[in-house]
């Protein structure tokens, strides 16, 4: 007999949420899907482990509000793709889960309706039928984990992932991502300091055990192999940017320290642009020259980009909404989007067919 009186206290309801397996079943994958995001996934490894010499590009807006918005940002971005497939492999940024430092919207699969109804069924749903269309579109997909059981509902359907600054000195998240299908990359702290992604990465490289939800509802033990494909993610902080050569020499430096390879993205956005969209391009700028001037440790770079530039506020009437505009960080618009994109992988071209810098000089 459980004594009520101290047990969940502060529970308001529990309501059922359906398996990972009966969302599945109702949200099925393509097979020829299933053969696609086997070959996105061997992409991103071969990049993130230096055996690929393009550079994974993580490109989308900062969060996904709006299915009918994302799925015309996806069609852009996959003509895109195809037109710099020599030098970029582009995964498309679908991030669905927000932290937050203190309040607001907390992303699709928590608040599909943006009223704070939390209706996280209807979010899952809805996140994972958009995640297979836009792989069905011929784009791979990656996503932040946050909650440690959502990646049982969308774990398939990824090609990349990342863990948060605000949780990559969670010991939970380190054992999730040794056991993740995906190439996982940590950001550095809010703070700025590189130190608790670094020891995050060494962590998830390693095998765990760990609690964790079956397919079927099961409460289980998974123990994982260790994930062979974590990577950094440098992203600024209080002190500001932190994709500079010296920064980057820093990361590396402290990487081999611990016996690592150096894996390096830079986010061009949140510190790295000073939370100014405007400046996304200038980052891009700096991590396409240090690459062309042999920075074999950066294996790619993300930009937070939407279909119209900026961001918005979400207030009482959500039909009031700008349609493509971003409702968390601003991002930059489709235009520009495409312009610096195209333009950064015409200078590495410009590289390899002058053999490098030194010769182009």
């Amino acid at each position: 007999m459980i004594d009520r009186s101290t047990q969940d206290v502060r529970i308001t309801s529990i309501d059922r949420l359906k398996t990972p397996a009966e969302l599945a079943s109702l949200c099925p994958i393509p097979e020829e899907s299933v053969r696609n995001i086997r070959e996105y996934r061997k992409n991103v490894n071969a990049i993130i482990k230096g055996e690929d010499e393009r550079l994974l590009a993580v490109i989308g807006p900062c969060s996904i509000h709006d299915p009918k918005a994302a799925v015309e940002y996806a069609h852009k971005l996959k003509e895109l793709s195809d037109k710099v497939s020599d030098v970029f492999f582009i995964v498309m940024r679908t991030y669905f889960e927000k932290p937050r430092t203190s309040l607001g919207w907390k992303g699709l699969i928590i608040d599909p309706d943006m009223d704070e109804s939390c209706n996280i069924e209807k979010g899952l749903m809805i996140a994972r039928n958009l995640l297979i269309e836009i792989n069905g579109i011929g784009l791979p997909v990656g996503c932040e984990v946050l909650d440690p059981i959502v990646p049982q509902y969308t774990d398939e359907l990824m090609s990349w992932s990342s863990i948060g600054a605000r949780t990559t000195e969670s010991q939970t998240h380190r054992s999730i991502a040794s056991g993740l299908s995906v190439a996982v990359g940590f950001k550095n702290s809010t703070s700025g300091d590189m130190t608790a992604a670094v020891n995050a990465m060494k962590s998830a490289s390693r095998p765990a055990s760990f609690i964790g939800v079956e397919r079927n509802g099961q409460l289980a033990v998974f123990r994982s192999a260790g994930n062979d494909c974590c990577h950094l993610i440098l992203r600024g902080g209080d002190n500001g940017p932190n994709y500079y050569e010296d920064d980057v020499e820093e990361a590396k430096s402290m990487m081999e320290s611990l016996s690592l390879q150096p894996r390096i993205v830079i986010d061009c956005s949140h510190q790295n642009s000073r939370k100014d969209w405007r400046r996304q391009k200038r980052v891009l700028r700096s991590v396409v020259d240090q690459v062309r001037w042999g920075e074999r440790s950066i294996r790619g770079f993300m930009l937070e980009s939407n279909l119209f530039e900026g961001s918005q506020k979400i207030g009482e009437d959500i039909s009031e909404l700008e349609y493509g505009v971003s409702v968390t960080d601003g991002c930059i618009g489709w235009d520009e989007t495409e312009k610096i994109v195209l333009h950064a992988a015409d200078l590495l071209r410009e590289t390899k067919l002058h053999g490098g810098m030194e010769e182009i000089l």
